[in-house]
């Protein structure tokens, strides 16, 4: 008899540490993946910036040669990414380039400026992936003709 005791005595008291063991580890887990969420968040954020900044600087280039100038430029379009705004957020003429960048929090617009008019239709990608992107400067925007622009468009 007082060995069966014994055997359930250790038995109780491993499973006490355990449960102590888990009540620690378990919050320490979720906070590591809550940590991991928003470092994949700022990651995208920071890749849709490099993106959108590289197509400014492009579109500045050429819109400053005029027309006929073009120029093809590659992009890495990281995760999170549901639509690119070229001009404004209807896709007019404008003078920004919007990432709109999903994270399982909150959405966000990644916004640059460009000196030059810009139009285009880039709304077609919206998964994560390499694209190259062709800029053209144009007399005359194809969303306004009444103003000269510079054009992107994804080379398919």
């Amino acid at each position: 008899m007082a060995k069966s005791s014994s055997k359930l005595q250790s038995s109780f008291e491993l499973l006490l540490t355990l449960s102590f063991g888990l009540a620690i580890l378990i919050p320490v887990i979720i906070v590591a993946f809550i940590q991991i969420a928003n470092a994949n968040t700022s990651l995208s954020a920071i890749e849709s910036q490099q993106a959108a900044s590289k197509l400014s600087s492009v579109a500045t280039l050429v819109g400053t040669e005029g027309f006929p100038a073009r120029q093809l430029v590659q992009i890495n379009v990281p995760s999170g990414v549901v639509n690119i705004f070229v001009g404004n957020t209807v896709n007019g003429v404008g003078h920004e380039i919007i990432f709109e960048v999903v994270s399982p929090l909150n959405s966000s617009y990644i916004t640059t400026y460009t000196p030059v008019n810009v139009s285009g239709n880039l709304g077609s990608i919206s998964s994560q992936g390499t694209y190259l992107i062709n800029v053209s400067a144009q007399p005359q925007c194809p969303n306004n003709v009444n103003l000269a622009c510079v054009y992107l468009r994804p080379v398919v």
